[in-house]
């Protein structure tokens, strides 16, 4: 009889600066989106759980905000979650943008005090010059411990391969935390509040995306439709006007364009009702951030 592979299963954080592309990646991995990606930085404020499974191996992946100092509540409470990821992590992916101009020294830093295995995965090479991304990578490594760099394209999923062989390969031998069906521990009307909000980012410019969070109000399964009912909560009363329009256009382009993205996610058809409510300075009280679900 021919020898069977031992099961492997472990966690890896994916910690990395905003927008080097960490949400695009774990998106590609998986095969579905689960991380809301847009070219605003800052976009993702839960620590996303995405499992990769196949025959042999189960993969947690813990999708962290961008390292930033922490300048409000809603900030801290996403630093929290970076340092989850810390502490459960088996493996850490350091996903790095070699176009990006600014030192990496605040997630240096952070990594530095981590004693767990470390990848280098430099991204966009689709798009990056290759001597001058082989020079940053340098740079890093000459100031780390990583186990391999991998030059990688998260869009079009250049490397990804070896890179999933070299995490696997540092695995230990275990069996699945999840059912091999689940993409994520997360419920739908998560995705659903999260498909929500990447219209904000796509569809508002400034300060607007930023200043909102969605609430699921309700949400009714019904065989051939999903109804739901969803609250976006902002910062201050001039951003409510700012996102229903003039004569309510720009909540209506809102919730058509949202409620496309999340019919494409949940595969049925979907009816979607938006209202805008106003809780000021919401984001930075402690008890605001926490009942709408940050930093849990």
């Amino acid at each position: 009889m021919p020898e069977t592979k031992a099961h492997k299963s472990g966690y890896v954080a994916i910690i990395g600066k905003p927008n080097a592309g960490k949400s695009t990646l774990m998106n590609y991995i998986l095969g579905a989106k689960i991380s809301i990606t847009t070219h605003k930085a800052q976009t993702t404020r839960h620590q996303i759980v995405g499992i990769f499974s196949d025959e042999d191996t189960q993969i947690i992946f813990l999708d962290t905000p961008g390292v930033i100092s922490p300048k409000y509540e809603l900030q801290k409470a996403m630093m929290k979650t970076v340092e989850r990821a810390r502490s459960d992590a088996d493996v850490i992916l350091f996903i790095h943008d070699p176009m990006d101009k600014h030192p990496t020294d605040d997630v240096i830093e952070l990594i530095k005090s981590i004693n767990k295995p470390v990848y280098l995965v430099v991204n966009k090479m689709d798009v990056a010059n290759e001597e001058k991304a082989r020079e940053s990578a340098e740079e890093i490594e000459a100031k780390l411990k990583i186990r391999s760099t991998h030059y990688v394209s998260a869009t079009a999923g250049t490397g990804v391969k070896e890179l999933m062989e070299d995490i696997r390969s540092s695995l230990l031998p275990g069996p699945p935390f999840y059912p091999k069906e689940d993409l994520s521990e997360h419920p739908v009307r998560f995705f659903v509040s999260e498909l929500i909000r990447e219209q904000i980012f796509l569809q508002f410019h400034q300060e607007i995306p930023y200043s909102c969070t969605v609430e699921i109000a309700s949400y009714d399964a019904d065989v051939d439709i999903d109804r739901i009912l969803a609250d976006i909560i902002v910062n201050q009363k001039s951003q409510k006007g700012m996102l229903i329009g003039k004569g309510g256009s720009a909540i209506k382009e809102l919730g058509i364009e949202a409620r496309k993205s999340i019919e494409e996610f949940i595969g049925k058809q979907v009816y979607l009702e938006l209202h805008v409510k106003v809780r000021e300075k919401w984001r930075e009280k402690e008890n605001w951030v926490r009942n709408l679900g940050y930093g849990k």
